[in-house]
C-alpha cells in the first residue's frame, strides 16, 4: 500500500513539473533568442527517460552563447524556417538551412549556435532524449570551457 501511494505521489509530482514546464512562457536567453517550451512526455518504455522539446527563434543575427546540455541528453535539431550555423564539439562549422537536421551526442558542447543570416529570423526545433529527473537542460560554458 505504501509503495502504491508512493508511485501515485511521483506520478502526480512528474505531471505537475511536465504541466509547469509545457505552459512556461518563452524565455529570452541572450539577445534575440526566444526558446519556448513545446513538450514534454516521459518515455514508457524506456524507465526514467523523458522526450523533451523547444523551439528557438533567433532573431536577425541573434546567437546563443557556447553552452552544453545536460548530461545525459541526446538532441536531435531540425531547422524549421531560415539558416542555422551550428558546431559541435570541435567539429566543423556547418550552415543548415529550413528541412535540414542535426545531433548533439551526450556531454557534447554546442560552440556555435546562431542565426546564419543578419537579415531574417531562424527557427530551430531541438528535441531532448533526457533523463526524467534533469531539470536545467541548458548550460552556458564557463569562460574558458
Amino acid at each position: 500500500m505504501k509503495l502504491r501511494l508512493l508511485l501515485f505521489s511521483a506520478r502526480i509530482a512528474t505531471a505537475a513539473a511536465i504541466a509547469v514546464a509545457i505552459a512556461a512562457p518563452a524565455v529570452a536567453r541572450a539577445p534575440g533568442e526566444t526558446v519556448t517550451p513545446n513538450f514534454q512526455h516521459a518515455i514508457s518504455n524506456i524507465p526514467g527517460k523523458s522526450l523533451v522539446a523547444v523551439v528557438v527563434d533567433y532573431a536577425p543575427g541573434a546567437a546563443s552563447p557556447p553552452h552544453m546540455h545536460a548530461k545525459s541528453a541526446f538532441i536531435y535539431a531540425y531547422v524549421v524556417s531560415g539558416a542555422i550555423e551550428t558546431q559541435v564539439d570541435d567539429g566543423p562549422k556547418r550552415v543548415l538551412h529550413a528541412g535540414e537536421s542535426f545531433y548533439e551526442q551526450p556531454g557534447s558542447v554546442h560552440r556555435v549556435s546562431r542565426n546564419a543570416s543578419s537579415t531574417e529570423p531562424a527557427k530551430l526545433l531541438a528535441v531532448f532524449v533526457v533523463d526524467t529527473n534533469d531539470r536545467n537542460l541548458t548550460q552556458p560554458l564557463k569562460e574558458g570551457e
